[in-house]
């Protein structure tokens, strides 16, 4: 019983991050990327090289993104559009239930 309790108490954690921030350091905390199809994906690295940065998912794929603040990633990533994850990156469960419970705020605390 002790051990339900538990549980029921990590789940009700809430994260806060910046909402407003550079999208190197939005898929620097939650590690995850999403594609135009609609799929998160998992980020294996990330090499920042100025305005633009180096993004290779757990399915060996890499691609050059512009870090910016208002790019159609980062506004999916903070409104959570994408909700599928891929098969091939086999994203782990408490890593997406720790994003689903994530706060984008404005507040500064």
């Amino acid at each position: 019983m002790d051990h339900k309790i538990k549980e029921a108490k990590k789940q009700k954690v809430v994260r806060y991050i910046f909402k407003n921030q550079r999208l190197f350091l939005l898929i620097n905390k939650v590690k995850l990327w999403p594609s135009r199809s609609g799929t998160l994906h998992g980020v294996k690295s990330l090499e920042n090289r100025g305005n633009t940065m180096v993004v290779t998912t757990h399915c060996g794929e890499s691609f050059v993104v512009w870090d910016s603040k208002n790019s159609r990633s980062a506004r999916w990533l903070r409104n959570r559009w994408c909700k599928n994850p891929c098969k091939k990156c086999k994203i782990p469960e408490w890593k997406l239930t720790k994003y689903s419970q994530t706060v984008f705020t404005d507040a500064r605390r």
